[in-house]
C-alpha cells in the first residue's frame, strides 16, 4: 500500500520552542486527556450496571480516539523533533479516521436510538478509513524527512507534503467527508425537528425549558464536532491554512470528547442518578 522510494519518515512541527510554554501546554493537554479518560470511563462504568448502550460505545470510541493522538502529541512537546516512520504515520491516520468516523456516525445513531445501525456504522467507518488512508499513502513524498505542520498524521497536512498532483485524492476526501459528516449531520437535524415538535407539545413551561436546555447542550457539541470537522476536511485547500487546521483539530480532539461526558451525565438525570447509585453501591460494599 505504501509507496516509498527510500526510508521516508515524518516529524511533527512543534507548538512552541519556549520551555515555559512547553511545560504549560504539556500540563494543559495532559489535564484534558485525563479528564476525557475519567469522564468517559465513568460512563462505561455506569453502563456496565445500568445498560446505557450507546453512551458506552460513544465513550469507548472517544477514549480510543483521543489515545491515538494525545500520547504521541505529548511526547513531541519537549525536546528535539521525534521522527515517525511512514507506516506509523499511516497507522495513526487509519485509526484516527476510523474512530473519528465512528464517533460522527454514533452521534447520529444516538439521535434515532437504532441498535441495528451500529454495526453498519462501524463497518462503514472502517471501510472508508482504510480506502482513504491507502489512497493517501500511494502519493510520493520527496525527501527523506518531511515536517508535518500538525500534531498528528491527518489527511490535509499529509497531502500538502506530496510532490505530485492531489486532485483525485482531494475529490475522494470530499466524497468521504460528505458521507461521514454531512449525511449524519442532516439526519441529526431531522431528528431535532421532531424533538422540537415534541417539546412544544409539553404543557408545562418548566418542562419545556428543561427539555430545550438539555437539547441545546447536545446541539452545541454536535455543531462543534461536525462544524470543526467540516472546516478541516471540506474546505478547499486554497482557502485553508495549516495553522487553522491544527486549531480545528484541537477542538474535535479535545473539547468535544471532554464535553460529551459532562453533557450526557450532568445534564441527564437518569445517567446522573445511575452514577450516584453506582457510587453508593461501591461505598456500601
Amino acid at each position: 500500500v505504501f509507496n516509498q522510494s527510500g526510508p521516508t519518515e515524518f516529524v511533527f512541527r512543534v507548538f512552541t520552542t519556549v520551555p515555559e510554554f512547553q511545560v504549560l501546554l504539556f500540563l494543559l493537554f495532559l489535564l484534558f486527556y485525563l479528564m476525557i479518560l475519567c469522564g468517559n470511563t465513568a460512563i462505561i462504568w455506569v453502563v456496565c450496571t445500568h445498560m446505557y448502550f450507546f453512551l458506552s460505545n460513544l465513550s469507548f470510541v472517544e477514549i480510543c480516539y483521543t489515545t491515538v493522538v494525545v500520547p504521541l502529541m505529548l511526547s513531541n512537546i519537549f525536546g528535539a523533533q521525534k521522527p515517525i516512520p511512514l507506516a506509523g504515520c499511516g497507522a495513526q491516520m487509519f485509526f484516527f479516521l476510523t474512530l473519528g468516523g465512528a464517533d460522527c456516525f454514533l452521534l447520529a445513531i444516538m439521535a434515532y436510538d437504532r441498535y441495528v445501525m451500529l454495526g453498519g456504522a462501524v463497518g462503514l467507518a472502517l471501510f472508508l478509513s482504510l480506502q482513504l488512508t491507502a489512497l493517501i499513502f500511494t502519493l510520493p513524498f520527496c525527501g527523506h524527512r518531511q515536517e508535518i505542520n500538525h500534531f498528528l498524521c491527518n489527511v490535509p497536512p499529509i497531502q500538502r507534503l506530496a510532490c505530485a498532483a492531489i486532485r483525485v485524492h482531494q475529490a475522494v476526501l470530499y466524497v468521504v467527508s460528505i458521507l461521514v459528516l454531512t449525511v449524519p449531520f442532516l439526519l441529526i437535524c431531522v431528528s431535532y425537528v421532531f424533538i422540537t415538535c415534541a417539546i412544544l407539545s409539553i404543557h408545562s413551561a418548566e418542562g419545556r425549558r428543561q427539555a430545550f436546555s438539555t437539547c441545546s447542550s447536545h446541539l452545541t457539541v454536535v455543531l462543534l464536532q461536525y462544524g470543526c470537522c467540516a472546516l478541516a476536511y471540506l474546505r478547499p485547500q486554497s482557502s485553508s491554512s495549516a495553522d487553522e487546521d491544527r486549531q480545528f483539530t484541537l477542538v474535535y480532539t479535545f473539547i468535544t470528547p471532554l464535553l460529551n461526558p459532562l453533557i450526557y451525565t450532568l445534564r441527564n438525570k437518569d445517567v446522573k442518578g445511575a452514577l450516584e447509585k453506582s457510587a453508593q453501591y461501591q461505598r456500601d460494599t
